[in-house]
């Protein structure tokens, strides 16, 4: 039989409880917006691109008010003039300032962006939610009609909204891309909506007897933000180049009104003999898109609870 073993006493040592350790806060709790918000100011890039924007929108707000030059306001004895301190983006071929131009046709560019987001933001969401939620052949046909309107061009939308409207103006162009625009959001939405209804608390929202459109309203769509606004901020850049494309085309922002679609049509024309009156709208598109762009990437990420830490 084996020795046992013996323990001495002396090579432990008694450690005591501190009350005041065992409740001290190691981490401070944040809510999923707050640590999102963390994670977003880590990403340099996203950042970056977020101040950018905001310096964009302030320039295409206080220029036009501000500037020595009417967007509308020609020379024609200077038309085509290259850059110079006192137009400093040139002049285009009736003589008006590029530079005021570009903002106020920032304006229209951009709010074109923002309200045609905004309206396929809240026809998509509630749309999918509705659908996701009651399931069954209502989601058949709701889903059915989202196909349908997938499968139409929005070239062809826009040109039966002018006909229609007799317009080419900015709101004939938001209503055409607004039509078909909401679908995408619509089916994401809808596809969260599936796999949260049967969550504990909608059950218990439903035991309480809380109506389907509360539901929806109020425990469904909030729990979808993050995918909402990630969607949302990739929607601007495509609302801002639709409009781009149908003006360069002839078919959106008429004179004498302008968006940066309208200068980059019109700049083509004389872009062999005064590319400046091409690059600087072409800019304005392509770095705001961008920026756009790396903004959804960022929010992406930070909305992902994988990489919540």
């Amino acid at each position: 039989m084996e020795n046992p073993v013996l323990l001495d006493k002396n090579r432990f040592k008694h450690v005591e409880l501190d009350t005041h350790k065992s409740e001290a806060v190691v981490r401070p709790s944040i809510t999923y917006t707050q640590d999102a918000w963390r994670r977003l100011k880590n990403n340099k890039v996203a950042i970056t691109c977020l101040f950018f924007l905001i310096f964009i929108v302030l320039m295409c707000i206080f220029v036009p008010v501000f500037s020595s030059h009417s967007y509308t306001e020609q020379l024609l004895t200077r038309a085509n003039e290259g850059p110079s301190l006192d137009h400093l983006f040139g002049l285009d071929d009736l003589g008006r300032d590029i530079f005021t131009r570009l903002w106020m046709g920032g304006r229209v560019s951009l709010m074109i962006g923002f309200a045609g987001t905004l309206i396929s933001l809240l026809v998509g969401a509630v749309y999918g939610g509705i659908s996701g939620y009651f399931g069954g052949r209502i989601d058949d046909i709701m889903m059915r009609i989202v196909e349908i309107l997938v499968g139409i061009p929005y070239l062809i939308v826009v040109i039966i909204v002018s006909i229609v409207l007799n317009n080419k103006g900015m709101s004939s162009l938001i209503i055409a891309l607004c039509i078909t625009s909401w679908t995408d959001l619509a089916r994401i939405v809808r596809g969260q909506v599936l796999s949260l209804k049967e969550s504990e608390y909608v059950l218990a929202a439903k035991t309480l007897g809380v109506g389907p459109i509360k539901i929806i309203l109020k425990h469904l769509l909030p729990n979808t933000l993050s995918v909402i606004i990630v969607n949302t901020t990739f929607s601007i850049p495509g609302f801002i180049f639709a409009e781009a494309f149908l003006s360069f085309l002839g078919m959106g922002i008429q004179p004498p009104n302008t968006s940066w679609g309208a200068m980059a049509a019109l700049g083509q024309q004389q872009m062999s003999y005064y590319p400046h009156e091409l690059i600087f709208p072409a800019l304005a598109i392509s770095l705001t898109m961008l920026a756009f762009n790396l903004l959804g990437d960022g929010l992406r990420d930070a909305f992902d609870p994988k990489l919540r830490q």
